[in-house]
């Protein structure tokens, strides 16, 4: 189906863009058998201006019908294509960036496809307790695939050790499974959803196929 690309976004954001916007829906926790419970969540992918999309997720529980019990979590973080980093870009720490990206245009972005035809890509996404993710993988058009390549933990965390997760963009809904390790336990299925577009990104350009 056609996406949306926001004008005036940054271009190698282009292949993320299909996230951009607020999203919402309901999920079921663990494998999703009988006994597993649901839960809503609001997911926001953002941009301003930067080379990388920032992230927020606010899940919480609820009953079968959808109504809200009480939060369940929070966690955020910032997505973005993993590639080398140049004299443009900006960091660490408030260093800004050159007033030109560092990548200008469509083609010079195309360029970083790689052996597969996707882009490969870097999150981090920081939760509540403690914990923090870094994943790479690849986005190959409405597909992501990403694996932790490390799991940081604070002295008094719960055990968590690795992670991946997987996204989709389907009949213009957004499908993502999430499987844990944690516990001494291998990678099991976490916690599943299906979201809803509630805001679309502003300043759209003409549809894409």
């Amino acid at each position: 189906m056609p996406i949306e690309i926001p004008t005036g976004l940054t271009p190698e954001l282009v292949p993320l863009s299909w996230l951009i916007g607020e999203w919402e829906g309901r999920g079921r926790l663990g494998a999703g058998e009988a006994g597993d419970e649901h839960f809503g969540q609001h997911v926001t992918f953002a941009h301003h201006g930067f080379p990388y999309l920032e992230y927020t997720a606010e899940s919480w529980l609820c009953d079968e019908n959808g109504t809200r019990l009480r939060p369940l979590s929070v966690e955020t973080g910032f997505w973005q294509l993993d590639r080398p980093l140049q004299d443009a870009d900006g960091g660490p720490g408030l260093a800004p960036a050159d007033i030109v990206p560092a990548y200008k245009s469509a083609d010079e972005v195309e360029a970083l496809r790689n052996t597969d035809g996707g882009f490969d890509i870097v999150v981090s996404v920081l939760h509540p307790g403690g914990i923090a993710e870094l994943y790479y993988g690849q986005i190959k058009g409405p597909q992501i695939h990403l694996s932790t390549d490390a799991v940081l933990r604070g002295a008094h965390s719960r055990d968590y050790s690795a992670a991946t997760r997987i996204f989709g963009l389907v009949n213009g809904d957004l499908f993502w499974r999430w499987d844990v390790a944690s516990g001494g336990t291998p990678l099991a299925p976490h916690a599943s959803a299906i979201l809803r577009r509630v805001a679309p990104p502003e300043n759209h350009q003409q549809p894409t196929e």
